[in-house]
């Protein structure tokens, strides 16, 4: 890496042609100790009025008035940096690179005429969205904060959580042209050191392109050339990713996204949340169960519905049958084509009413209802009971969001496989689905782990749960088995 000069015009000049087109950049030549030097930062980024305060009026009433006491720059610098009360950054800055990631990070840096190295100060002043609570993360109970998007305000809210020394958090930059940060967070009493290591490596040897959120060091965790299900999960609450954390997880942190991506995660966990532990364990477990039929019927109803209706009628009740035969009459398409456009444009709403501006929403919703819900019904184009499974299906969807993407598509897939082979279609979904399940993996922890089907009847923490005192006899660690 490339050392700053001795010289401070060098440095100043080096500065200009790096950053002196920008707007925001700014230098200001100063005298220490009647030792020439310069503050450096951006605009913005750094308080002009707490460096002043803390730098410039501290160290120029203490400046001697006469020549004879004149300071060379290295002696200015062991002053300041290490004799003195300023509260500097430990490291002193060396090369560009370090000057740079400084100044990038909302730092100040002192420079030196005659001396290679400059004193940082944080004086950071950054604007940031106020924290909180999550809108896509709701709880009845528990705490409303939810992560922002700097980072450092991040890890300080993780870092509350915790009132001992497990908590270690690690800060990286990406390798990337913009050189974003990024946090690893992991507890050292629980997380497994391996593990820790081969995350550690695997983020520093990943190159994106661009690094926007934690779920872009995804294909690097977990390459895979087709994925169905991803064994990591994301949060933007704090007490959520301290609890995993607590369970010997890790915490993926990136600056700019309140998205923190925890891993390795189980695929009982997604149908898990915060208020199951703030209840009583009949009801959290009802509710799991509950859970679990909504995610199979997002996925398998439409599919279902059209290989019964159109394959295996004599399965279905007379009356039943009756009133689907009388409704697909009066229709121009065949039911599969029907089921098929319904939810097609379904998924076509739900993504208009995401991407639109809020003002709009409600209007995207009101069309929504008014053509598909009436329209379609009143002209003859659908169907009331093909209308009514996929609706019933994109409602299921919602009861699991963090599995939204993966049912979404395979029930696409189940549909057009119901729809053109059958029972032997169905038959083939069911066993993928079940095949895709079991050959995920994550650090060496399955993805179907036997914590969700023990040998116990009853999971101390899975579909079922046991109550919160007997669980806090247990403690549990996913690098550990749990038990009965």
């Amino acid at each position: 890496m490339e050392q700053l000069s001795s010289h401070l015009a060098a440095n100043l000049a080096e500065l200009n042609a790096r950053f002196g087109r920008s707007a925001d950049f700014y230098a200001k030549e100063l005298e220490l100790y009647h030792c020439k030097g310069a503050i450096v930062l951006f605009d913005g980024m750094a308080s002009l009025k707490g460096l002043w305060q803390l730098l410039l009026d501290a160290a120029s009433r203490r400046t001697p008035p006469g020549p004879a006491e004149q300071l060379t720059g290295e002696q200015v610098f062991a002053l300041l940096f290490e004799h003195s009360a300023l509260p500097a950054e430990p490291a002193p800055v060396e090369n560009w690179d370090a000057l740079i990631r400084r100044l990038t990070a909302g730092m100040a840096v002192l420079l030196l005429d005659g001396c290679a190295k400059g004193i940082a100060f944080s004086v950071q002043s950054l604007n940031a969205r106020s924290v909180d609570e999550p809108a896509g993360e709701g709880n009845l109970r528990g705490s409303r904060e939810g992560f922002a998007d700097l980072l450092r305000v991040n890890t300080s809210l993780l870092r509350r959580c915790f009132r001992n020394d497990a908590l270690v958090i690690e800060i990286g930059q990406a390798d990337c042209e913009m050189k974003t940060e990024y946090a690893l967070c992991y507890c050292r009493d629980t997380a497994d050191p391996k593990a820790v290591q081969k995350v550690r490596q695997t983020l520093q040897r990943a190159r994106p392109q661009l690094l926007l959120d934690s779920s872009y060091f995804v294909p690097w965790l977990f390459p895979c050339k087709i994925r169905t299900f991803a064994p990591v999960s994301y949060t933007e609450r704090p007490i959520v990713a301290a609890a995993k954390l607590r369970e010997g997880k890790f915490v993926i942190l990136v600056n700019g996204s309140p998205s923190a991506l925890i891993l390795p995660t189980l695929f009982c966990e997604n149908f898990e949340c915060l208020d199951d532990y703030a209840g009583t364990a009949y009801f959290a477990s009802f509710l799991r169960v509950l859970k679990y039929i909504s995610f199979y019927l997002s996925i398998f109803l439409p599919g279902v519905f059209v290989c019964w209706a159109v394959y295996l009628p004599e399965l279905l009740p007379p009356q039943l049958l009756f009133k689907i035969e009388a409704a697909e009459q009066a229709t121009p398409l065949p039911l599969f084509g029907e089921m098929l456009l319904v939810i097609l444009m379904l998924e076509i709403i739900r993504e208009a009413g995401l991407r639109m501006p809020q003002t709009l929403g409600h209007s995207v919703s009101l069309i929504a209802a008014l053509i598909i819900g009436d329209a379609a019904i009143a002209a003859g184009l659908m169907s009331t009971p093909v209308i009514l499974t996929a609706a019933a299906a994109s409602i299921a969807v919602f009861v699991t969001p963090s599995l939204y993407e993966v049912a979404t598509v395979l029930r696409l897939v189940v549909l057009l496989a119901a729809g053109v082979a059958g029972p032997v279609g169905l038959a083939a979904c069911a066993l993928g689905v079940l095949f895709g399940l079991t050959r995920v993996s994550a650090l060496g922890v399955p993805y179907l782990r036997d914590a969700v089907f023990p040998e116990v009847p009853l999971s101390p923490d899975g579909v079922t749960r046991r109550s919160y005192p007997k669980l806090s006899r247990q403690p549990f660690t996913i690098w550990q088995k749990r038990g009965g």
